[in-house]
């Protein structure tokens, strides 16, 4: 990076609000990506149960989540942080102090439950960081935000593995979960702002999504999706091919150097100048995962999933600041909640669409699928926000295009 962009970064820091709130975006996320290997581990060894009954718990719990955010952002435009956590906190507390410690069909439902409740802490933290500085640092302080989420991906999983190893599973779990409801309390008690004052009078009257959910709004969250989906297929890909090639003890590590990649990635883009279409990182993205198809050995896997990385966390962050320029103020709570929601869908669809490619064309076909999808979505993509871009007044057009 150029010393004007490590400048971008510095000016950022000095600013309390985004140090202070990078801090909490750890303290929370870590025990989140925790508790979600720790719950695997919960019902495959303590409660004795299949992989297949794992995965419906936290699939069902993924999807609890996904339909959670958009109100639950909604809530936070509508009466404050601490109104709309408050509740959040408190079912959350009932019912992780019991669910750890229950039959599995229990545990299922109050998993499912807490979720519906979960803490909107993404949507919250990137709202913060939005307010904290001015348009011209708002690309740069969400690529910040994109490096802290990859470093508690990395953090999160290897810790959880770590206190499952070190006391009953049940406790882990217990533990992850109350570290959650630890940072949602710090989070209450902080209270970051959001957006400006001046807002509050107006948003207790709800703004109906058909007002702002233009084609340039459903482009993005379509991408977002989309982007989740080659993700989640690279991620089953990579568990393929070097179990397949005889690597398995490789994977942790290789996703590892694919999370820096992205970690990488995001700090560049967020020194750059100006910002790239969200179309065009996703076409990246894509298009630098289908040669990992074609990788002959593992070592030249790790090296383009490398280069891959790279278009993870700008395609990302691309995405949340194209959206919060496309919709008014007031709803950003709730349009960052259905970016959310689109991401966990992508998530959920990413990983059986890897899997029959892989149990149809080896696991080559994850990466190939994966790709391709990525490559569509990023096309039509560009077509919608083109037509949006004829079909509206020229007043109504976003400063800052999508695509």
């Amino acid at each position: 990076m150029s010393g004007v962009g490590i400048q971008a970064y510095r000016d950022v820091l000095r600013i309390r609000d985004v140090r202070r709130v990078l801090l909490l975006s750890l303290i929370m996320r870590v025990p989140l990506w925790a508790g979600n290997i720790v719950m695997t581990l919960h019902v495959v060894t303590h409660l004795d149960r299949s992989y297949g009954a794992a995965g419906l718990l936290v699939g069902v719990a993924t999807v609890a989540a996904s339909i959670s955010a958009p109100w639950r952002g909604r809530l936070l435009d509508r009466v404050g942080l601490r109104r709309a956590i408050m509740p959040s906190l408190l079912v959350l507390t009932a019912c992780w102090s019991v669910a750890p410690f229950v039959s599995y069909w229990a545990l299922l439902v109050l998993a499912t439950f807490a979720n519906l409740f979960i803490v909107p802490s993404f949507s919250i933290i990137r709202q913060a960081l939005m307010y904290a500085v001015d348009d011209s640092r708002r690309r740069t302080v969400l690529a910040m935000d994109s490096v802290t989420v990859e470093m508690s991906y990395m953090i999160g999983p290897a810790g959880g593995v770590l206190l499952a190893t070190c006391c009953p599973t049940s406790w882990a779990l217990f533990a992850c979960e109350f570290g959650t409801v630890a940072g949602g309390v710090l989070l209450w008690l902080a209270n970051p702002p959001l957006r400006n004052e001046s807002a509050d009078g107006e948003s207790r009257t709800r703004l109906p999504a058909r007002t702002w959910m233009s084609p340039q709004v459903v482009a993005v969250l379509a991408m977002s999706a989309a982007a989740t989906v080659v993700l989640t297929g690279t991620d089953v890909g990579v568990v393929a091919a070097l179990r397949d090639l005889g690597h398995q003890p490789w994977i942790g590590w290789e996703l590892t150097l694919w999370g820096f990649g992205s970690a990488v990635g995001g700090l560049i883009y967020g020194a750059l100048h100006r910002s790239i279409p969200v179309t065009v990182l996703l076409g990246l993205l894509a298009a630098t995962t289908l040669p990992v198809a074609l990788a002959p050995n593992a070592f030249v896997i790790a090296a383009l999933l490398f280069v891959a990385g790279l278009f993870c966390a700008p395609t990302i962050t691309a995405a949340v600041d194209a959206l919060s320029t496309s919709v008014p103020e007031r709803v950003r709570g709730e349009a960052l909640g259905w970016h959310g929601s689109a991401m966990t869908a992508g998530g959920a669809a990413g990983a059986p669409i890897a899997g029959i490619a892989i149990d149809h064309a080896g696991w080559h076909g994850g990466f190939v699928v994966s790709g391709l999808v990525g490559l569509a979505v990023a096309v039509a993509g560009l077509v919608a926000v083109q037509a949006g871009r004829r079909a509206a007044p020229a007043k109504e057009r976003v400063p800052e295009p999508v695509g």
